[in-house]
């Protein structure tokens, strides 16, 4: 399994982007993750363990408690995967006016 793979996993599940989605602009304890959640801590400790193993979050400790933040590498990995399906689309698109453009200037002719 590619690390892509893992990302795209680990995103497919909508209490893993919640839980994502909490960590944008600040790092947070678990516990401030989990308050206003439908999910224990224990279940959000679980979804950041994925996430860490995907590589799209990093944690330090601070005291007697874990804090998570993004990891920016994580993130690059997606942006590079979805990346290259721009890139095929492009190239196709650039393709087919090519071939459009040479079918049109040989009726002209």
């Amino acid at each position: 399994m590619t690390n892509a793979d893992r990302v795209l996993e680990a995103l497919g599940d909508p209490t893993r982007r919640r839980v994502f989605k909490r960590l944008r602009g600040c790092a947070r304890s678990v516990g401030e993750i989990a308050q206003g959640m439908d999910v224990s801590r224990p279940a959000v400790s679980q979804h950041l363990k994925v996430l860490k193993a995907a590589r799209l979050v990093v944690d330090r400790a601070e005291g007697t408690r874990r804090v998570y933040a993004v990891h920016a590498q994580g993130l690059e990995t997606l942006r590079n995967w979805l990346d290259g399906f721009w890139d095929e689309a492009l190239a196709a698109f650039k393709d087919a006016a090519e071939q459009a453009t040479k079918k049109h200037e040989g009726k002209s002719s």
